[in-house]
């Protein structure tokens, strides 16, 4: 079940006059003539959307009558048929993995890694700490050693007695007040 749409791109049905289509067209829609002439600008514009076949075809019918050719779209994606390529040719899947040769063993404390399959072959000649698995609740970080405590120097600082002027900017006198003398306080009546 297809939907549709109704498109108007200002086409006008042949020997139609451009304002008789547009006065039929406001009166369609029932438009002022702003709107009307929005349609006429040469843009494609969606008139309604969303229908079915019937009422998308009764639609371009009522239309076209005004004297404006409309499209009528389907609203249905189209699809693109994409053939696939056939699929690649399996290998063999069981591939006899090599016995490490003598370079590959282990040292004491390496991890010597075995591949489970053929993606993890390439990982045979990988050379690895064997960190291992730590007991449950054991501390996973060492100790830190005991921080040692800074000496300084103050041999070279004394104390000041009590009440003692530290060196503290003594602030500078602020100056002779303003003179005052030519003003006088008034009463008003």
């Amino acid at each position: 079940m297809g939907r549709y749409e109704i498109a108007f791109a200002g086409r006008l049905v042949p020997g139609a006059r451009p304002e008789l289509v547009q006065a039929n067209l406001a009166k369609l829609f029932q438009a002022d003539a702003q709107r009307i002439a929005t349609l006429f600008s040469g843009r494609r514009v969606i008139l309604k959307n969303n229908l079915d076949e019937a009422a998308a075809e009764k639609y371009r019918s009522t239309l076209e009558r005004a004297g404006a050719l409309v499209e009528v779209l389907s609203m249905e994606p189209e699809i693109e048929e994409v053939e696939l390529a056939p699929p690649p040719e399996p290998e063999p899947l069981a591939r006899p993995v090599a016995a490490p040769a003598p370079a590959q063993v282990a040292a004491p404390g390496r991890l010597k890694v075995v591949p489970r399959d053929e993606y993890m072959a390439a990982f045979v000649g990988v050379d690895a700490p064997d960190f291992g698995i730590a007991p449950v609740g054991a501390d996973l970080q060492d100790a830190k050693p005991e921080a040692a405590t800074p000496r300084f120097d103050f041999s070279g600082m004394s104390l000041a007695p009590v009440g003692s002027d530290m060196g503290q900017q003594k602030t500078p006198p602020s100056g002779p007040p303003p003179d005052t003398s030519h003003l006088r306080l008034e009463e008003r009546k």
